[in-house]
């Protein structure tokens, strides 16, 4: 199952602004930030995040109550984690 997981945008690369380092749970990566390019994210800000890229910004309570939801599923939500802890984007 691929879910889309919020994370808290920490700081944009400064030679490539179309990457972004998230914090998700105790996970820090990595990921593109391109897609939102009419919005662009800011330290600070929520992002639905799904296979290294932003999809969209969401608010903090969003990005709360999803975060609670995928941790009742469990094991997929775990899947998830170890999935983007073992991802790349440089």
């Amino acid at each position: 199952m691929c879910l889309g997981i919020p994370g808290e945008v920490i700081e944009i690369d400064e030679e490539r602004p179309d990457l972004a380092k998230v914090a998700v749970s105790s996970v820090k990566r990595k990921i593109n930030i391109g897609l939102l390019s009419d919005d662009p994210p800011e330290p600070g800000d929520w992002v639905l995040i799904h296979v290294g890229f932003a999809l969209s910004k969401i608010d903090e309570a969003e990005a709360t109550a999803t975060l609670e939801f995928l941790t009742d599923l469990g094991q997929s939500y775990e899947d998830e984690l170890a999935a983007l802890r073992e991802s790349r984007i440089d």
